[in-house]
């Protein structure tokens, strides 16, 4: 029995390699059952037996690539240790993905939403999974900074990664605005590293400029 469940395991991962595979380098429009099989190596009835559909198999490795990609970064992400430093891991995990054709992949995941319904959910699942690992590190490194008092961790990790996700997209069409478009985040990031470097005085009267401000 036991050896039945890994090679059943086995027979379901190769299917959401495969699926990940398929959607990356040929697009949703010729993701099938049997393209999938095809590049899985196995019977294409098989997608059906442990999917029960196309769609479904779809969304599952949508969640599957989407916990892969958190895992591969996570230690990258648990060293961070200011602001700047988050907004510089962002670029080198964003050319890594592109490097690898992943944010291809997201691209695929986007517009296949609208034609295959299970995977808005499934995309927002997986998009979901980096907004947590995002959220953790703000939190970290924002604590006890000018910054702690006045911003919102959760609602700042959702337009993180809300940026990132659009300029993985602009890379496909503008590559060089999708850089100039990291390079200003990397300066937002130097200015907010120098704020983070000022002496006790200086910082409370950050703090109560931004309390004034958040007042009118």
């Amino acid at each position: 029995m036991r050896a039945e469940t890994a090679k059943s395991q086995e027979t379901k991962t190769k299917l959401l390699e495969g699926a990940l595979r398929v959607l990356t380098e040929q697009g949703i429009a010729k993701t099938s059952g049997r393209t999938v099989a095809a590049v899985a190596g196995v019977n294409q009835a098989l997608v059906f037996y442990h999917f029960g559909s196309v769609d479904e198999l779809l969304a599952a490795a949508c969640r599957y690539g989407a916990e892969q990609a958190v895992a591969r970064h996570r230690a990258r992400l648990a060293a961070v240790g200011s602001l700047s430093e988050l907004l510089a891991a962002g670029r080198e995990i964003h050319e890594q993905e592109r490097a690898e054709g992943h944010v291809a992949l997201l691209g695929q995941l986007l517009a296949g939403a609208s034609t295959h319904p299970g995977l808005g959910p499934a995309t927002t699942a997986g998009l979901d999974l980096w907004i947590a690992e995002i959220e953790q590190v703000l939190r970290r490194v924002l604590a006890g900074t000018p910054f702690e008092e006045f911003t919102d961790p959760a609602g700042l990790a959702r337009a993180v990664a809300a940026s990132f996700v659009g300029i993985e997209l602009y890379d496909g069409v503008d590559r060089a605005g999708a850089h100039a478009a990291l390079d200003a985040l990397e300066q937002l990031g130097a200015v907010a590293a120098a704020l983070e470097e000022l002496g006790p005085v200086a910082q409370r009267a950050v703090r109560l400029h931004l309390r004034r401000s958040g007042r009118r």
